[in-house]
């Protein structure tokens, strides 16, 4: 076993390395090594709405520390803290249903690629109602068929903002007319969200937990997924 010093707060703490995935670039903390800063993220994280009773994902491995996105929190507990709240707020507080949520949020995760987010939300959306047809469509880059109006359009609108980085103005009227004005602020913020996060996935090299498969995503025209 070999130390590194926390960025935060200062002290050594143990990198074991056993237990990362090969390429991960930030060494998950131990939760008897945090700072009172560093505290306050994990207990809102382990604490709150995402943990639940029974959660849908492995919020921490076997030791207790933050997998996901959420260790990387911890690295910053100022940005963190808020950064957590702003998601837990976006999947408990707005007026989106589950499935409508979950389809927007797996458009994303589908759009980049990002393995752990998909893991995450494949297991929350099928808590949430989608089934395994939906949740394959939506991982192969298809359209669903979906039967609630709400859903088409939410699927569309993030659909075109994920590749396009914009909606139309034909999307854009459609959605303000379905879901109102403060749904469409709340969508567009959840994209922004999803997508903040899966960069941080990639940059850090954080893939699924370990154990778990990763998803099988389609390949493109040259064969690589």
């Amino acid at each position: 076993m070999r130390y590194v010093i926390d960025p935060v707060s200062g002290e050594h703490v143990a990198d074991r390395q056993r237990r990362e995935p090969s390429a991960s670039r930030l060494p998950l903390l131990p939760p008897g090594a945090l700072a009172d800063e560093q505290r306050a993220v994990y207990e809102a994280v382990t604490g709150g709405p995402r943990s639940g009773r029974s959660p849908a994902f492995r919020l921490t491995d076997e030791d207790g520390r933050l997998l996901g996105p959420f260790n990387a929190m911890l690295y910053s507990p100022s940005v963190g803290l808020p950064l957590q709240d702003l998601g837990a707020a976006l999947r408990f507080r707005t007026a989106f249903t589950k499935r409508e949520r979950e389809i927007a949020t797996l458009v994303v995760a589908a759009h980049l690629r990002s393995d752990f987010e998909w893991y995450a939300h494949e297991r929350i959306g099928l808590r949430a109602g989608l089934d395994q047809e939906e949740i394959d469509a939506l991982r192969e880059g298809r359209a669903p068929m979906l039967g609630d109006v709400r859903e088409r359009v939410v699927y569309e609108a993030v659909r075109q903002l994920a590749a396009e980085q914009d909606v139309s103005d034909a999307v854009y009227a459609e959605a303000v007319a379905t879901l109102g004005r403060s749904a469409v602020v709340e969508l567009v913020t959840l994209v922004g969200y999803y997508t903040a996060l899966a960069m941080q996935l990639r940059v850090f090299r954080v893939g699924v937990p370990e154990g778990e498969p990763a998803p099988e995503w389609p390949q493109d025209g040259d064969g690589h997924a």
